[in-house]
């Protein structure tokens, strides 16, 4: 288990851009996603701000290649997850052993709303075409086809921590030299079923969020996905381009707290970081920069700080939720989230959080407010925390030139 893996490649598209460079140039410049809803037809259009990736469903259908009536989540993932692999520049990609392993929490449920609303108002009516690939797993193997992976498909569905955990799964068919190559992370499209249950669940913010802000009032919810291209040291050895960073630690843990809320001393957000660390060999004084899971609801945000609290103190990171400029990507944050981590400890970015302004009287830190680079930066962490006492983090490490 101790052979590395490698971030050969990256690709995601989310509300801030449509690409990694759209994504990165956002991030530079402050430029959040997060705006009125536009594509998604809800009773809440006016009520709650999300951050949706600014193409429409045809839009989609011509950036993607897929045909006309695809689930927006299979599109979505489609342009990350080519990007990712394209952007690796793996020659003979056909003959290495190859897997396709991609997170989401909504499957084409897009359509499936779509031939309800005609079936509701009209027995006679409504396409089943549109629920054909209703399920997640389908959503993976209609991108795996466009890819041209066979080798090893697989379907992860564990809440906000989904990708993280699709990553790490990469990672281990890697080091346990079944695959040679995999490209991982998650996707998700808001859905009138996700907007509806979080409103349900009271953890909606009907203005901005404020991630990690004594006053925050919950989270928006967001839309994309995000992918990175996992090699092999022998494959990355055969790359002409150079390599984003390793894959150093990374580690999955589970409170059992509750179905919907972080336990308040962060146990399962401890565990995950701490399991990182260890499995990483470093130190938490060797994290230069984490990428909060950061929500903005009163308990994920408490719970992810007492945890750092614990495991950092007296010295702390700089660290910053980038769901401030995403929105909250479910399935595919911890992916998007990745593909961010990855750009910054290659080129030492340092993020910011949005619209922070108080910092929690019971956390001894505070976020970062402005873009900045760190050139010593050599570890960055990565969380990704939530339903069911799911709670994964990656590392991603700098390589020495």
């Amino acid at each position: 288990m101790s052979a590395p893996v490698y971030v050969a490649g990256v690709g995601v598209i989310s509300g801030i851009g449509n690409n990694t460079a759209e994504c990165l140039n956002a991030l530079q410049n402050g430029r959040a996603g997060i705006d009125k809803l536009k594509y998604l037809d809800t009773a809440h259009k006016d009520t709650f701000p999300v951050a949706e990736v600014k193409l429409s469903n045809d839009e989609l259908v011509a950036l993607s290649g897929f045909k006309p009536g695809i689930s927006r989540t299979a599109m979505l993932s489609l342009v990350a997850a080519r990007e990712a692999l394209n952007n690796a520049g793996i020659e003979d990609f056909s003959s290495l052993r190859s897997g396709f392993i991609s997170a989401n929490t909504v499957g084409g449920m897009d359509k499936t709303e779509d031939f309800f609303t005609q079936f509701n108002a009209n027995p006679q009516a409504g396409r089943l075409r549109n629920v054909v690939n209703h399920e997640c797993g389908k959503v993976t193997e209609l991108v795996a086809d466009e890819l041209g992976i066979k080798n090893y498909i697989s379907t992860i569905s564990t809440a906000c921590s989904s990708s993280a955990n699709a990553i790490m799964y990469g990672a281990r068919l890697i080091k346990n030299n079944i695959l040679d190559v995999v490209i991982a992370g998650g996707t998700d499209a808001l859905t009138r079923f996700t907007l509806n249950g979080f409103n349900t669940l009271m953890i909606l913010d009907t203005e901005y969020c404020q991630p990690f802000d004594a006053n925050r009032r919950g989270l928006n919810l967001g839309e994309g996905a995000g992918y990175v291209t996992l090699v092999s040291e022998r494959v990355a050895a055969s790359l002409k381009g150079p390599l984003y960073c390793s894959l150093g630690g990374y580690c999955n843990a589970n409170d059992a707290y509750h179905q919907t809320a972080s336990s308040p001393d962060g146990i399962g957000s401890f565990m995950a970081m701490e399991g990182a660390l260890k499995m990483a060999g470093l130190n938490p004084a060797d994290i230069g920069y984490i990428n909060l899971h950061g929500t903005g609801t009163q308990n994920n945000d408490n719970s992810e700080g007492t945890a750092i609290k614990r495991l950092f103190e007296p010295h702390f990171p700089k660290m910053s939720s980038t769901k401030s400029f995403t929105g909250h990507t479910l399935g595919a944050s911890a992916g998007i989230e990745a593909v961010f981590s990855a750009l910054s400890v290659q080129q030492g970015f340092i993020y910011p959080n949005l619209r922070f302004e108080t910092q929690i009287a019971d956390l001894p830190f505070r976020p970062e407010t402005a873009f900045s680079t760190q050139p010593n930066l050599k570890h960055v962490l990565s969380n990704s925390f939530g339903f069911g006492g799911n709670c994964s983090s990656l590392i991603f490490s700098k390589l020495e030139a």
